[in-house]
Order: C-alpha cells, then structure tokens, then sequence
C-alpha cells in the first residue's frame, strides 16, 4: 500500500513527469495534493498500470484532490533546456497552476532545482512509494498519452497513437525511412543508417541545471 503523506506538518504535492525519455513531442508533469484520508486500492506507479487503468483512475484523482495541476513544454523547448531542466521546469509550472499552495514538494527521482521558497524531497522510485507522485505520475501520462494520440492523425506514419513517441522499432523505421517531424527532439540523436547497420538511440539525461 502507498503511503499518502511523507510528514504530517506540511500540505504536500505530489509531482512527476512523462515523456522523458520519448523522441518526439513535448514532456508533460503534473502536480496532485491528495487529502490525507486518500484512498485507492489500485493506484500505482502508471509504469505498473494498464492504460486501462489509468485512464479509470484519473478522473478518480481529480475528483478526490485538494488541488492538481498538469503542464507541459514542447519539443523545441526540451532542444533548449535540455531534458533535465525542461523536466523540471515544466514541474514547476505545474506547481504554479496549483489552485491550493503547498508546504512541501515531493518529486520523483533524484534531481530537482528548488520552486521558490517551498521545501522538496527527491524520492528515487517515488510513484511507488507515496500516492501523490503515483497520482501524478498518473495525470502526466495520461494527459501526454492522449496528446500524442491526437498528434497521430497528423503525422500516421510514426504510430504515435501506440508508441507515443518512445523509441520503439516501428518508431525508429519510421524515423530512418521518413526523417523527423517537426515535433522530434532534434537535440536527442535520432536514427540513421550507416553501412553495417542502424545505430541504436542516445540520449543523455544528465546536464547541468540552468533554470
């Protein structure tokens, strides 16, 4: 069972991100204060979830939380920040759209730069441990799910609609047949051929933090 809060002192939001590590589209995050009497049997980690289950589980989390937000930037945003700083940064706008202010941030993974004078926490694994960042994680990904999936009818032939813009085979033929869209991270490197074979995908997540 997830724990719902990390300390009893402070109204905390959850945050989390989806799409980090995806070749085309924006990165999305979201941020979810759930009540302290929050209770959901199924929620988990969205990596561990059905898309059935998330999408039967979110409108659950919005109804049930004190507040919750979900921002994203763009494809050229991340070529400009970086993935790590356009990670955080969106988490911060999320922040900001919060309808309720809170003591304290939880985030997902191990690297954040502070949101003005509001406490964190960085917890590895989070949206398997606490419900707000398993709640969030949720929003995150299903908001950029269903962007995606509208972003398919514009460009079909990349299957956005199944892989959301992750660097699956069929992704990565359809890359190295067509090239990129506007909406690929033309910052990450994206497939080619040489004459032995395709090289595979490399991105690097670590930068320096400049927001």
């Amino acid at each position: 069972m997830l724990k719902i809060y990390h300390q009893d002192e402070l109204l905390e939001a959850g945050c989390d991100e989806a799409g980090r590590g995806c070749l085309a589209g924006p990165v999305f995050a979201a941020a979810v204060i759930l009540p302290k009497d929050f209770f959901q049997i199924t929620l988990n980690d969205s990596k561990l979830l059905t898309e059935r289950e998330r999408n039967e589980l979110r409108p659950y989390i919005e109804n049930k939380a004190l507040a919750f937000s979900v921002a994203s930037l763009c494809n050229k945003k991340i070529d400009q920040f970086n993935i790590l700083n356009a990670s955080i940064k969106s988490m911060h706008i999320a922040v900001k759209k919060l309808s309720v202010q809170p003591g304290m941030l939880l985030i997902d993974g191990n690297r954040f730069k502070k949101y003005k004078k509001i406490p964190h926490c960085c917890i590895i694994q989070g949206d398997g441990i606490y419900s707000s960042i398993a709640a969030a994680s949720i929003l995150a990904k299903t908001y950029r799910d269903d962007y995606m999936k509208n972003l398919h009818h514009k460009y079909p032939k990349y299957n956005w609609q199944q892989n959301k813009g992750y660097a699956t085979l069929e992704h990565r033929d359809a890359l190295n047949k067509y090239g990129p869209t506007m909406y690929h991270r033309k910052s990450f490197r994206l497939i080619y051929n040489d004459e032995t074979n395709m090289q595979t995908i490399e991105q690097n997540f670590d930068g320096e933090l400049i927001i």
